[in-house]
């Protein structure tokens, strides 16, 4: 077993951008890397340069004509006939690293199985790509990682997966690579009536899928509620060999595309929590689309990770990284606050757990076991 965690990085995601007007257009996992180096966190002998996957690779579970589409892409740009694999659209548009960079994260996820052969802990914030289909694009996400992951992880051994994801947004691609298999436990914490409109409370896949739909406001103490109502349990009682979490930071309450608020201390407490439930972990990013509230969020993610402690007041380099960053055309909704440049923790976010998310854990917790 590896002795201490392993953050998996790339120069790559500092100047690659999904285009000006798409809500990827904003710096995320060189926030992070920065920050964490900023902080003394990231010592060079627990970073690991991400690699590229082979083409091959990725058809274990993408179609080979789709893994040859994307690589057509990026060499001769869009193309009325890439439309067929969701290439060239609003959401998933064709950009000069439309290959490399999601073949680069799909190769630092293969490494993070491969380092997780015998035991461990390894931080991928540019993995999480969770709505990639084995045939083509779709919301944001061009190849899916976490399917990769998890079918790499059972290659070196781990036969049991739980599959943990609290991104905003429903796991559509990997509950539709992982629904019907009882080896695998599916637990998704999203936002009702959001896009991708799946992940319904009475899915149950093979008996192994336990969706949440929350409604808008999820606040801190649902959350709680829900890691110890459903995350917790259903993980502790599956006995996995393995725990991949999805740790999109678009829950957190400054993020654009959501109506949650939780504070990115609640995701801290969750990578906390299933850190000693399997002998491997795997946390990986996700959505996040507010450059000071992603990156803060996916630091404090390293810091829970690596034992690092988070100050009060960030010091002087960490605070030059976040005042730095530009946010162009950012919404008015989410306007720029001052305690973004200076703090990594928000203050906490507690409220009422609302009839409607108790009423839920309850039809959850009533199920057999998977």
């Amino acid at each position: 077993m590896m002795q201490f965690p392993i953050f998996i990085g790339h120069e790559i995601y500092r100047h690659s951008s999904y285009g000006g007007r798409h809500p990827l257009r904003v710096p995320r996992v060189s926030t992070v890397m920065d920050l964490t180096r900023a902080l003394g966190w990231l010592p060079d002998v627990q970073f690991r340069r991400s690699p590229r996957a082979r083409p091959q690779a990725l058809t274990v579970w993408h179609t080979p004509a789709y893994v040859a589409a994307l690589q057509e892409a990026e060499a001769g740009g869009p193309a009325p006939h890439l439309r067929a694999f969701g290439l060239g659209t609003p959401s998933n548009p064709v950009f000069a690293e439309v290959w490399r960079r999601p073949a680069t994260s799909a190769g630092g996820v293969l490494l993070a199985a491969d380092l997780l052969r015998d035991g461990g802990v390894v931080y991928a914030p540019a993995g999480g790509t969770h709505h990639g289909m084995p045939d083509r694009a779709n919301g944001f996400c061009y190849l899916n990682d976490p399917v990769l992951a998890m079918l790499a992880l059972r290659r070196h051994g781990a036969r049991r997966i739980a599959y943990v994801d609290i991104d905003a947004h429903h796991c559509d691609g990997v509950d539709l690579a992982f629904r019907d298999d009882p080896d695998t436990l599916l637990i998704s914490v999203h936002e009702e009536r959001r896009w991708p409109f799946t992940g319904a409370l009475e899915d149950r896949g093979a008996g192994n899928v336990f969706n949440l739909p929350v409604p808008a406001g999820f606040n801190d103490s649902e959350m709680a509620a829900a890691l110890d109502g459903l995350i917790g349990p259903r993980v502790a009682a599956f006995r996995p060999d393995a725990v991949v979490l999805q740790c999109g930071a678009d829950a957190v309450e400054e993020d654009p595309l959501s109506r949650l608020s939780l504070s990115n201390g609640a995701l801290w407490t969750v990578v906390a929590a299933l850190r000693g439930l399997a002998p491997r972990y795997l946390v990986l990013g996700g959505g996040g689309y507010n450059p000071w509230s992603v990156g803060r969020a996916w630091a404090g993610v390293w810091a829970t990770l690596a034992g690092a402690e988070v100050p009060d007041r960030l010091p002087q380099p960490a605070e030059a990284v976040l005042r730095a960053l530009v946010w162009a055309d950012a919404p008015r909704s989410r306007p720029v606050q001052g305690h973004w440049f200076t703090t990594l923790r928000d203050a906490p976010r507690p409220g009422p757990v609302r009839p409607e998310v108790r009423e839920r854990l309850a039809v959850l917790a009533a199920r057999g076991a998977p």
